[in-house]
């Protein structure tokens, strides 16, 4: 075999790792830091690629570069392990003598733009705890050859991340799934060593928190990413089981909450209220994409005219009526003319919107598994620090404000939200 010949030539292997050489559809290593997870995948494409012509995809959510990629990891492990007469180094890409190493991130990407990839061996989605559910649903179908495997290794942050909860809380039947730490790591330095004592002796003296240690050292979910906003009211909103399956109640309508955005992610919160309960029952989050586009059905997107909601208002935050300078239509116009109800938002500034916010978060639910990914952005909605003063400012504008923005907008708007049709309530207008 030949996890048997990698291990008499690099004795130390992790025998954790060996399950890579086994045929498995899904192959997935999570746990903490040191756990040797990306040097051990390294090496055993590499390896297995000297032994057969595959074609692997090295994906990330994110990569702006090939700086961002594993493209430098495997270019050092090639190095290392002597390998220089097997596989050609290119700036974009590695080449072995009939297969190759690409790279690619999946943010962004459609069906068509990952067509290319669909006759390939292998697809290692490194870090993959910020993959989205939106990049998974196209990435998967696209890796379709025939024996063809999927590999994914994480440290695992939040257990709602869509790939926590898809693939290590309820992972596939073809899937192994091996937890690996820093005391599998046959190589587990001195450097590291005092490292991992270190953070347990600030644990000790109340300089750090237990759940600090157990994320970055032991690999265990954390409830919210260290400094985020909403903290204290999200770790009493999971507390209390409001993280949870939220149906929808066709007794209520459902009012949507939009964040406007277009290379920036557009995002949309579907919320029904009852009594003074907020039910987020629903989630979409996407980019480049046109009004429009959300509304009408959409092969393979996500829209609202395939929701078969009872729907109440659209509320579109203040910049809704701004006027394009190619259509000369607002965003308001757009959804007006496809027959939408449609409220903006008052603007209120954004620390008044944080404040309603954690005012709010008292009284929500969220479904765990539709809306799950919005309670991960307000979970990672963190404020920017002052390299100076080290004090925080202003909220970050990165890729977890949007969903967040939306939630400070239905804070503002959430006591206007109505069960009642218009047409009655201006009868009743009429009967007074």
């Amino acid at each position: 075999m030949l996890a048997q010949t990698i291990n008499e030539e690099f004795e130390d292997f992790p025998q954790k790792l060996d399950f890579l050489f086994e045929n498995y559809r899904y192959k997935i290593a999570e746990g903490g830091r040191a756990g040797t997870k990306s040097w051990g995948f390294a090496r055993a494409l590499l390896l297995k690629g000297i032994n057969d012509p595959l074609r692997i995809l090295c994906a990330r959510e994110i990569q702006k570069s090939i700086k961002d990629s594993v493209h430098q990891l495997l270019s050092d492990q090639i190095e290392e392990m002597d390998l220089q007469t097997h596989y050609t180094i290119l700036a974009n890409e590695i080449r072995s003598e009939e297969g190759k190493f690409s790279f690619t991130g999946l943010s962004g990407q459609t069906t068509s733009s990952l067509k290319s990839y669909e006759g390939y061996d292998v697809c290692w989605v490194e870090e993959a705890q910020n993959v989205v559910r939106r990049s998974w649903d196209i990435l998967i179908p696209t890796i379709r050859k025939e024996g063809s495997e999927i590999w994914i290794s994480l440290n695992p942050e939040l257990d709602t991340d869509e790939t926590y909860m898809r693939f290590v809380a309820n992972p596939p039947q073809s899937a192994k799934v091996v937890h690996i730490g820093w005391q599998d790591n046959p190589w587990f330095s001195d450097v590291l060593k005092e490292e991992r004592e270190e953070l347990l002796r600030s644990v000790s003296k109340g300089l750090r928190d237990q759940d600090d240690y157990d994320n970055i050292w032991e690999g265990k979910c954390k409830v919210v990413i260290d400094g985020a906003i909403f903290a204290k009211e999200l770790i009493k909103l999971k507390a209390e089981k409001r993280l949870m399956s939220v149906p929808y109640d066709p007794m209520l309508k459902v009012h949507t909450i939009w964040d406007l955005g277009w290379n920036d992610s557009m995002t949309i919160l579907f919320v029904q209220k009852s009594a003074s309960e907020i039910r987020i029952i629903d989630y979409i989050e996407d980019d480049h994409r046109t009004i429009d586009d959300y509304i009408l059905s959409q092969e393979g997107r996500e829209d609202l005219a395939s929701r078969k909601y009872r729907w109440g208002k659209d509320y579109l935050p203040h910049d809704g009526r701004n006027r394009s300078v190619l259509s000369d239509k607002s965003a308001e116009d757009i959804l007006k003319a496809l027959g939408r109800d449609v409220e903006i938002t008052p603007e209120i500034g954004i620390e008044n919107g944080i404040k309603a916010a954690r005012m709010l978060l008292a009284r929500t639910v969220i479904d765990k598994d539709k809306a799950g990914a919005l309670f991960n952005r307000l979970s990672r909605y963190k404020r920017m620090i002052n390299k100076q003063t080290m004090q925080p400012g202003a909220p970050l504008h990165d890729e977890n404000s949007h969903g967040s923005d939306g939630y400070r907008y239905l804070a503002v708007v959430a006591d206007q939200l109505t069960n009642e049709d218009r047409e009655i309530k201006n009868l009743y207008a009429g009967l007074r």
